[in-house]
């Protein structure tokens, strides 16, 4: 039996239960690792409260990422061996292959051996933000040098991550945050320009750092009333990847603003990139060269650990942290 986190309901983080649980032998395309840390995700937050993607059936496992040590493999699986230190990229179903507790299964084809310079702290908070962030700037967006790109949710781990990408291709980064409380601490992270949105004006505050020219690539999670003025910023023939929806309220179409730059507005989800083998393995060797290199360094706001997994979840929902929340097994 392995100390596992189930929900047996939707709710607040209350419903977030440890319990013994027998976990099967990996299928024969799995591995089966011996957790030793967990990236805690907004994402798991919304699939927990029923603000998700995917349903839950339960009871329910969730759970995107972690890093640990190989415990045993499926029959058809090759290239790990028990005992090697390894880390998840998110699957596609957080339920049937989550990773909360002391062991999971996960898909061999995103457990990675990570650089070994990295602590399993490190590891379990690589994955779903260097990817996403990825996917989205190189993959879609083809951001180089010289480029402009905004990034909204700055201090958030995708955000953090979307800054180091963009400093490793070339372009110049443009961090939005609604005060300017966190304008040092992004700019220590790695942000170029940071605009408090609540005490300065995007759009002109965007086109003076930009020579009037605007911002070709925009990376937004939030949506809501913000999304005009964002495409008010960007340049002509611009992209923005709008990969979720924290506003929570409407989001206006800019029409004018689409029109007369010929901008592309584009739904991104980080398992465009997870579900495509030949996308997943760029975005693997982009992401271990850079932290082979020290390019990519994920930054770990608080952890946790995993009796207090009720309290990481209440850390996450209620804190504007910067950088991830871990939970350590």
């Amino acid at each position: 039996m392995s100390r596992i986190v189930r929900i047996h309901e939707y709710g607040d983080a209350s419903v977030l239960k440890i319990e013994d649980v027998a976990v099967p032998a990996p299928a024969a395309d799995e591995v089966q690792i011996a957790v030793k840390a967990i990236g805690i995700n907004r994402a798991e937050v919304m699939f927990r409260s029923h603000a998700y993607l995917q349903e839950a059936e339960f009871p329910s496992r969730l759970g995107y990422e972690a890093a640990g040590t190989v415990a045993t493999v499926g029959a058809d699986v090759t290239g790990f061996a028990e005992g090697e230190a390894v880390s998840v990229i998110p699957p596609l179903d957080i339920a049937r292959w989550g990773t909360y507790g002391e062991v999971a299964n996960v898909p061999a084809r995103l457990v990675v051996k990570h650089p070994a310079a990295l602590s399993f702290e490190e590891a379990a908070a690589v994955w779903m933000q260097y990817v996403t962030a990825w996917g989205a700037l190189v993959e879609q967006a083809k951001l180089g040098e010289g480029d402009f790109v905004i990034v909204t949710a700055a201090s958030s781990s995708v955000g953090l991550a979307a800054f180091q990408i963009a400093r490793m291709v070339g372009a110049t980064v443009i961090a939005t945050t609604r005060t300017s409380a966190k304008r040092q601490a992004l700019l220590d992270a790695g942000a170029h320009h940071v605009v408090a949105t609540e005490e300065e004006d995007l759009v002109a505050k965007v086109m003076k750092i930009t020579d009037g020219a605007g911002a070709r690539v925009v990376i937004d999670p939030v949506g809501g009333p913000s999304f005009e003025p964002l495409a008010a910023s960007m340049a002509r023939g611009g992209i923005l990847l709008q990969y979720g929806a924290l506003s929570g309220e409407p989001t206006p179409f800019p029409l004018f603003s689409v029109l007369g730059k010929s901008l592309t507005l584009k739904g991104y989800l980080y398992s465009e990139i997870v579900s495509d083998d030949d996308a997943l393995d760029l975005a693997k060797a982009f992401i271990v060269a850079g932290l082979e290199s020290g390019a990519l360094k994920p930054r770990i706001a608080r952890t946790f650990p995993l009796d207090a997994i009720q309290d990481a979840h209440r850390f996450l929902e209620s804190n504007d942290q910067i950088g991830k929340v871990v939970v350590t097994v």
